[in-house]
């Protein structure tokens, strides 16, 4: 129990990573709103989307026996609709990693092989959450748990 206590806790550095993926996020357009380079700011996008990757990985770590506010409990309850939002997270999850995948290996540019290692990061991230979206829709369906 203590585990899933210290787990519990640095999963709220996934606060810390979204804080700092919208600092790049809005340094980003800054920039180009200075220089107008679109490469500054395909860059700062890519480490918007690793940071963003890494507060999703963080997120994971939390108790999947509880949920974070009512909207969430009322979807892992319902059957139906904890099936939609998993296959969502499925499919988002898959199609970042491939996105990624193609951007890394078949761009020639630099900057957008960089931004498939950001949105790769990402999938990754979404993976993580996918499975304690699974282990939350299995402790809170109501169908299975009449508690």
């Amino acid at each position: 129990m203590k585990v899933q206590a210290l787990f519990q806790k640095i999963s709220y550095l996934q606060y810390l990573f979204l804080a700092i993926g919208m600092y790049y996020l809005i340094t980003g357009y800054v920039a180009y709103f200075n220089d107008k380079l679109i490469d500054n700011l395909i860059e700062s996008f890519n480490i918007t989307l690793i940071f963003m990757g890494l507060a999703i990985s963080f997120s994971s770590l939390q108790d999947p026996t509880k949920v974070q506010n009512k909207f969430s409990l009322r979807i892992y309850q319902n059957p139906k609709k904890g099936k939609i939002y998993l296959f969502f997270l499925f499919f988002s999850a898959i199609a970042f990693i491939i996105l990624g995948l193609i951007g890394i290996i078949y761009s020639n540019k630099k900057v957008f092989s960089e931004l498939g290692t950001g949105i790769l990061t990402l999938g990754i991230g979404y993976l993580g959450m996918l499975r304690v979206g699974i282990e939350m829709f299995e402790n809170h369906r109501l169908d299975r748990n009449p508690d």
